[in-house]
C-alpha cells in the first residue's frame, strides 16, 4: 500500500506543477503558460463555446415555435460534451455546465411555473459570452415557459381530475410534438352508443353472442369472473360496426406487445386477459398521450407512474417504456383488485378514474358492485369497463365476432442489456449494427440520444446483446463516448483503417489493446482538437476531380450515407472519394469532400 502511495505522488506533483505554474504566471502577469496546460484550457473553452452556440440556436428555434429544430439543437448542445475527449466528471467547469445544461433543457421542455429555467444562470456557469441581445432572447424563452400554467397532473394522483378541467401543461411535452399520438381514451370519453348498437334482445345474432358471454363467465374460461351485462354485448355490436377499424388496428398491434404483457401479468399474479386493457388505453401505441397527460401503452399519469417506480427525469420518461411500464401496470391493477376484494370490474374502473371516484361511487351505491355503482361513476369510466370486457371477449374468439381475418403483428423482439451511464446511442447503434432511430424506437422512454448518467438497462435488437456487451467490455466506460466503431473486413490492416477513418495507426492500436490485427468491430478514437490537422488519404485508384468539389463538415451522429443524402449526393461515390465506406461513422466536424456531378 505504501509503495502505491509513493508512486502516485509524482503524478499529482506533475499535474500540480503544470497548473500551479499557470496560476503563478497569471498572477504575475506572465503569458507563457505551459503548452500542456494551454492545450487543456483551449479544449475546455472549445467545448463550452460549441455547447453555447448550439444552445443559442435552440433558443432561437424555440422562440420561432420550431420545436423539432429546437430539440435537435439542444441535443447537439449536450452531445458536444459527450463527443469531446475530455473527462467531464473531473473538470469542475465542465461538470457544472453539463449538469446545469441538462436541468435547464428539462425545465424548458417540461414547463413548470414554480421552477422556471434559469437560462441567465446557465450562461454564467458555462461562461458563455452573450451580449445584451442574447440575454434578451434568454429572457424571452424563459418568459414563454412562464406563460404556461403549472402541471395539473398532481390533482390526478388518484385519477380525480375535476370536471371541466383544462389540459395540464404536461400534455404539451417534448420538442417533437409529432412524436406523440392521440390516446383512444379521449375518444372513449365522448363515445355514445347508437340505438342499433344498444339493441340486444331483438337482434338474434347479438342475443346468441350474449348467451356465449354467459357461458364464458360461468366456466371462468377467461381466467377471471365478471358480471354479465347487456352493455358488454352493446360494445361488441359497436366494434362489429362503426368501431371495426379500431378493433382491427388494436388486434393487429397487440401482436407486438401481448406476449410480453401476458408474461409480466402472469409473473405479477394478474389474470393474463386483463392485459387487454392496454388495447383500450392506447391501441398498443407506446407514444399515446391523452389530454390529462396520461402517456404510454398503459396511460400512466405522472403521479401514479411515480407511485409504481416509473422514473420521469430529464433523461427518461418510463411511462413510455415497454417492460417497466407493463410491470407497473400489472402491479397497480393487482393493488386495485386487492382493494376491492378481487373485483376486477371495480379494479379496472379505478385504473381509469382513480380509487377516490370509485370509493365514492361505492358509498353512494351502498355495495361493492360495479353495475350498482355505475350511475355514480364518471362517464368515461362507465364506457371504459364494458369496453374492456368486450375487447377481451373478441380477442379470445375473433372468428366468432367477424375478426378472424386479422393476423396479429409479429412480436416486437429485443434484448435487454445494462450500459454505462451517459452512453451516447450513436456508439450503441454501431455496436449493435443498427441505427439511432431504431434504438429510439425500441426505447421510446429515452428523451434524448443519451442514456441516464447512471448505469441503465436499455433494449437493443434481438440477438445483439452478447455482441454489444463484448464490445463494451473492451473499452473503459470513460472512453466510450469519445470513440466510434468501424467494421473491419478480413485481410484489412490498421493502415487501411487509418486511411479511411483519418486516425493514426498508433492511436487505433492504443484504442484496441491486445488486437494485433483488426478484426470485427474496432474502436476509433474521436479527437475533435485534431480534426482540422488530419490529412485524409484518398485511395490511389480514385482520380482527383479538378473542379466542382464541395467540402462539408459532418454533424454528430453522421454516417457517410446520411451526410451524402443531406447534400443530394450518391453515398457510394462520396464514400469512395473519401476512402471510406457508406456506413462509416463520422466524427462531428470532420471535413468530407463531395465530388461534383
Amino acid at each position: 500500500m505504501t509503495r502505491s502511495i509513493y508512486r502516485v505522488i509524482p503524478v499529482f506533483a506533475l499535474i500540480f506543477g503544470f497548473f500551479g505554474a499557470a496560476v503563478f504566471a497569471q498572477t504575475a502577469g506572465v503569458s507563457n503558460v505551459p503548452p500542456a496546460v494551454q492545450q487543456v484550457q483551449d479544449s475546455i473553452r472549445k467545448v463550452l463555446d460549441d455547447s453555447g452556440r448550439n444552445f443559442h440556436e435552440g433558443m432561437v428555434a424555440l422562440k420561432a415555435n420550431r420545436r423539432s429544430d429546437s430539440g435537435a439543437a439542444f441535443d447537439r448542445s449536450v452531445e458536444t460534451f459527450l463527443m469531446s475527449t475530455l473527462d467531464i466528471q473531473r473538470d469542475k467547469s465542465l461538470q457544472s455546465c453539463y449538469s446545469q445544461l441538462i436541468e435547464t433543457i428539462y425545465r424548458i421542455e417540461f414547463p413548470n411555473a414554480s421552477q422556471p429555467p434559469q437560462i441567465r444562470s446557465l450562461s454564467a456557469t458555462c461562461q458563455w459570452k452573450w451580449n445584451d441581445v442574447d440575454m434578451k432572447l434568454a429572457d424571452d424563452v424563459a418568459a414563454i415557459t412562464k406563460t404556461l400554467k403549472p402541471s395539473a397532473s398532481a390533482v390526478a394522483v388518484n385519477g380525480n381530475t375535476p370536471a371541466g378541467a383544462q389540459a395540464p401543461t404536461d400534455a404539451i411535452i417534448g420538442f417533437n410534438e409529432q412524436g406523440f399520438e392521440p390516446s383512444p381514451r379521449d375518444e372513449l370519453a365522448k363515445l355514445e352508443l347508437t340505438p342499433e348498437e344498444q339493441e340486444v334482445e331483438s337482434n338474434p345474432e347479438a342475443q346468441q353472442q350474449y348467451q356465449y358471454i354467459q357461458v364464458a363467465v360461468s366456466n371462468r374460461s377467461l381466467g377471471f369472473s365478471f358480471q354479465v351485462h347487456p352493455m358488454i354485448q352493446q360494445y361488441i355490436n359497436y366494434y362489429r360496426g362503426r368501431g371495426r377499424s379500431t378493433m382491427e388496428i388494436g388486434l393487429y398491434r397487440s401482436g407486438m406487445f401481448m406476449r410480453m404483457a401476458r408474461r409480466i401479468f402472469r409473473e405479477e399474479g394478474v389474470p393474463e386477459n386483463v392485459a387487454w386493457l392496454g388495447q383500450v388505453e392506447s391501441t398498443w401505441k407506446p407514444t399515446a398521450l391523452s389530454w390529462a397527460a396520461a402517456s404510454g401503452l398503459w396511460q400512466f399519469i405522472p403521479g401514479t407512474g411515480a407511485r409504481y417506480g416509473l422514473q420521469r427525469t430529464a433523461y427518461v420518461d418510463e411511462r413510455n417504456s415497454f417492460d417497466e411500464a407493463t410491470r407497473a401496470s400489472a402491479r397497480y391493477l393487482k393493488f386495485l383488485a386487492n382493494r376491492y376484494g378481487g373485483n376486477w370490474e371495480l379494479a379496472m374502473a379505478a385504473y381509469n378514474c382513480g380509487e377516490g371516484n370509485v370509493d365514492r361511487a361505492i358509498r353512494r351505491a351502498g355495495t361493492s358492485n360495479f353495475w350498482a355503482a355505475y350511475p355514480y361513476l364518471p362517464r368515461e369510466t362507465r364506457n371504459y369497463v364494458p369496453n374492456i370486457l368486450a375487447t377481451i371477449l373478441i380477442a379470445n374468439n375473433p372468428g366468432q365476432y367477424g375478426f378472424g381475418h386479422v393476423r396479429p403483428a409479429p412480436p416486437l423482439l429485443y434484448d435487454r442489456i445494462r450500459v454505462p451511464g451517459s452512453t451516447n446511442l450513436s456508439i450503441l447503434a454501431q455496436a449493435s449494427d443498427t441505427s439511432v432511430q431504431y434504438l429510439r424506437y425500441l426505447n421510446p422512454h429515452l428523451r434524448s440520444n443519451t442514456t441516464p448518467p447512471e448505469p441503465y438497462v436499455i433494449n437493443v435488437p434481438p440477438g445483439k446483446a452478447n455482441e454489444v456487451v463484448a464490445v463494451f467490455k473492451r473499452i473503459p466506460a470513460s472512453r466510450i463516448n469519445n470513440s466510434t466503431l468501424a467494421n473491419s473486413v478480413t485481410g484489412e490492416t490498421w493502415q487501411t483503417i487509418a486511411n479511411r477513418t483519418g486516425v493514426g495507426v498508433g492511436e487505433l492500436m492504443a484504442a484496441n489493446p491486445g488486437m494485433k490485427q483488426p478484426r470485427g468491430k474496432v474502436f476509433v478514437p474521436v479527437n475533435a482538437n485534431k480534426i482540422n490537422t488530419i490529412s485524409y488519404t484518398r485511395p490511389t485508384n480514385v482520380p482527383v476531380t479538378g473542379s466542382g468539389i464541395q467540402v462539408v463538415k459532418a454533424q454528430a451522429g453522421d454516417t457517410v450515407a446520411k451526410l451524402a443524402a443531406r447534400h443530394g449526393a450518391d453515398p457510394t461515390e462520396v464514400a469512395k472519394y473519401n476512402g471510406l465506406l457508406p456506413n462509416s461513422v463520422l466524427g462531428a466536424g470532420r471535413e468530407i469532400k463531395i465530388p461534383g456531378k
